[in-house]
């Protein structure tokens, strides 16, 4: 298994330094290397640590501060939202297909920023939803895949990764059935890991590293 190097350190760790110890500047970036191996990238997640970088760097960990999170309770719906999804008939699953979602996430054309989802990426999140951690929800229109998103799940919590859509709200329909119990098991924390504005907009708020970290502590569990 590849060194990780810890970004204020010439002798790297085995896997993380403390998530508390990571740089202001950039923000949140704690160190560099190793490897996407499901232990690894468990390790992270418990941590509240989680890979972010481009096709002309080495794996990146991040763990920025303050750390963007959507309590499910306080997901946002519109007039407008509420009433595209009674009209327009959309459907919504879970796991139906893993591989079009996170190739959706990837899709360069639906991303006019660029993505980070590399194929090493891809790789290992197919790894994680074999073993049953990582999950896609599926958004569905006259049976075409619209939108839909994806992440990690450790006990209570749901760390998002991407999320895309071809259809109006799709992504946010999907995201609201996470919100309301799609998976079949109480959701107590979405990780949104940044904030943005049209996060934002959707109830997602902004906590200290300090207090999720707490969170995770609490919602984890045993897992």
């Amino acid at each position: 298994m590849n060194r990780l190097t810890w970004i204020k350190d010439t002798d790297p760790p085995d896997w993380f330094p403390p998530a508390e110890l990571a740089l202001n500047e950039p923000a949140g970036l704690l160190a560099a290397g190793g490897d996407l191996s499901p232990k690894r990238l468990l390790a992270g997640y418990r941590r509240g640590i989680f890979p972010w970088y481009s096709l002309d760097q080495p794996i990146l960990w991040w763990s920025p501060d303050p750390r963007a999170v959507l309590f499910p309770q306080d997901l946002k719906v519109s007039r407008s939202f509420a009433k595209n999804i009674r009209n327009k008939g959309f459907t919504v699953t879970v796991n139906q297909d893993f591989l079009a979602v996170i190739g959706s996430c990837a899709d360069p054309n639906l991303r006019t920023t660029g993505t980070w989802i590399t194929s090493e990426m891809q790789t290992a999140y197919l790894t994680l939803y074999e073993l049953g951690y990582a999950y896609s929800v599926e958004t569905w229109l006259e049976g075409k895949l619209v939108g839909g998103l994806y992440g990690v799940r450790i006990g209570r919590v749901f760390f998002g990764e991407s999320m895309f859509s071809r259809a109006k709200d799709a992504s946010k329909i999907a995201l609201r059935a996470l919100c309301t119990g799609i998976l079949g098991a109480e959701i107590s924390l979405i990780d949104c890991q940044m904030a943005t504005p049209h996060l934002l907009s959707l109830g997602v708020r902004t906590i200290s590293r300090k207090e999720f970290l707490k969170l995770l502590a609490l919602f984890l569990g045993n897992q």
